[in-house]
């Protein structure tokens, strides 16, 4: 066979060699035999380093011990592309700074590529749980005129049209798709132009936005709950290597059964008071409140029905208790905080152009919008799955930055 990739690790005894080859599939010991090469590809050796892109030939037998459990025999070596000795990443501690200003070959780390293909896995196990649902895949643009959270937006000029922003979310177009087709999702990236530093905050993410015509708030969340135990399930059945490379203690994963807790916003405000929160009602969660009210459990949490003044104008007007919405926000366990936001959204053309007043929001903007509700208006839930967020909690991150191959934050733009 003949391989073709990047040198991982270089080791020599004298008259045996070994390259471990890395080629975006795996890793390949290949072993070189002075005895059993030509002095000419005996004398490419010296000449390997780190990242040196080669070709290697050989018979390939099953070793255990060797990385990727196979082994090379090598007949053949060429080398495709020198790589200097002065290679940034070498196998030492770097600080998190040099790390990202060097993503471009961190990316080529073994941590790093486990990561990418966790990411690539739920993904595609997304895509497939829509499918196999009938739910219809809907592009929506990047490019708005209408705002649909209350956080930062980027913004610049649109031709003759005045300002366009960036996208915070797909949502109101998939409203739109969903009163033509039913049960549609939106997958795509969008941004906030919040000047946070958390550890789960990016300015550019990836979100997943089903709408869903004819469900409300409690079908929405059971949606939720049975795409979130397809996606671990599928990770823990086809990533189990990628786990073991990021030290994944996967029984936690385990353990992500339904069903999930729901708890009544104003019920988690008395419980974490109780455990020494100074949240009062009409809050929005923090952080530190999110991980303190899911200590106590191993799936994640739903916490229901906020505060109307707590979260955006779309959101439908609870009937049993007018100052909250029927909302959900769905949390992570161990900490790792709300990787869904959803809701029922207000199908009241009256209401909601209050809401759009109450808010101060041009409201030419959302003419398109409120058509959704003057011509067959219907029930609808939605929600949003931050994927970033979901890699973090499923590979067990610490951070959110590498979650994403080029992450963009507050103060990175490069590379």
């Amino acid at each position: 066979m003949t391989v073709r990739g990047w040198v991982s690790h270089l080791r020599s005894s004298g008259k045996i060699a070994f390259i471990v080859v890395r080629d975006g599939t795996g890793l390949l010991q290949a072993v070189l035999v002075k005895s059993q090469v030509t002095p000419e590809v005996w004398e490419r050796f010296p000449q390997l380093t780190q990242e040196t892109c080669v070709s290697v030939t050989g018979e390939v037998r099953q070793e255990a011990r060797a990385p990727g459990g196979y082994e090379m025999g090598v007949t053949g070596l060429d080398v495709l592309g020198s790589s200097p000795i002065d290679y940034p990443i070498q196998p030492k501690e770097h600080g998190v700074d040099f790390l990202l200003d060097n993503r471009h070959l961190w990316l080529r780390s073994q941590r790093q590529v486990a990561i990418l293909r966790v990411r690539h896995e739920i993904e595609q196990a997304i895509h497939d749980f829509f499918y196999e649902k009938g739910f219809i895949h809907v592009d929506t643009p990047i490019l708005t005129a209408a705002i649909g959270e209350r956080s930062g937006l980027f913004q610049t000029e649109y031709f003759d049209e005045g300002f366009a922003y960036l996208a915070q979310t797909g949502q109101l177009y998939g409203e739109a798709a969903a009163a033509a087709l039913g049960c549609i999702y939106t997958f795509g990236p969008t941004f906030r132009a919040e000047k946070s530093k958390t550890r789960r905050h990016l300015t550019e993410f990836w979100m997943i936005e089903p709408e869903m015509a004819f469900y409300d708030s409690s079908d929405n969340m059971r949606v939720q709950e049975e795409m979130l135990v397809h996606i671990v399930r599928r990770v823990l059945e086809r990533r189990r290597p990628e786990l073991t490379v990021l030290e994944r203690d996967v029984s936690k994963l385990e353990r992500i059964k339904p069903p999930f807790p729901r708890i009544e916003y104003s019920d988690a405000v008395s419980i974490l008071q109780k455990k020494g929160s100074s949240i009062t009602w009409g809050d929005d969660l923090g952080a530190e409140d999110e991980s303190l009210l899911v200590e106590d459990y191993e799936t994640p949490v739903f916490v229901c029905n906020y505060p109307k003044q707590a979260k955006a104008f779309y959101m439908k007007e609870n009937p049993a208790d007018p100052r909250t919405v029927l909302c959900d926000d769905c949390l992570a366990p161990e900490g790792y905080g709300e990787i869904i936001g959803g809701s029922q959204r207000e199908d009241d053309h009256d209401k909601l152009v209050e809401r759009i007043k109450e808010e101060g929001l041009p409201m030419d903007a959302y003419g398109w919008y409120l058509d959704l509700r003057k011509y067959g208006t219907f029930v609808h839930s939605g929600y949003g799955l931050g994927l970033e967020r979901t890699v973090a909690w499923i590979c067990g991150n610490p951070h959110i930055r590498e979650s994403i191959a080029f992450p963009r934050m507050m103060s990175r733009l490069r590379p």
